[in-house]
């Protein structure tokens, strides 16, 4: 069983105060110092990968912080929806999804 941490302590999550945009702006923002973070603290070489489950209308995000054990941090961002199997997850699953973000990423890469 792996563990999920709701966040990282001295890394506040974006407010819901202001506009809309603004807030996902800080969202960004927020999910980028939480990669960094898992990069320069872990030593496992999947540190910093973002997986995404979806869940009801939007999805689940979480940020790969090692897989010996499994340890993922919650980006509690938009409706801060989680996969209620996030704990289940193995190593060899969390591998699974870190291709298919990336094989997605490279599909929709300049789309914008």
């Amino acid at each position: 069983m792996g563990k999920v941490y709701s966040g990282v302590e001295g890394i506040n999550k974006p407010d819901n105060g202001g506009d809309w945009e603004t807030y996902w702006d800080r969202a960004e923002a927020y999910e980028k110092r939480i990669i960094e973070y898992a990069k320069k603290n872990s030593s496992c070489s999947e540190a910093g990968k973002v997986i995404r489950f979806g869940v009801a209308d939007g999805k689940a995000s979480y940020v790969v912080f090692s897989l010996k054990p499994v340890v993922l941090i919650h980006l509690a961002i938009g409706d801060a929806y989680q996969y209620q199997y996030a704990h289940r997850l193995t190593a060899s699953d969390v591998r699974q999804e870190i291709k298919g973000q990336e094989a997605l990423d490279r599909l929709f890469a300049g789309k914008e």
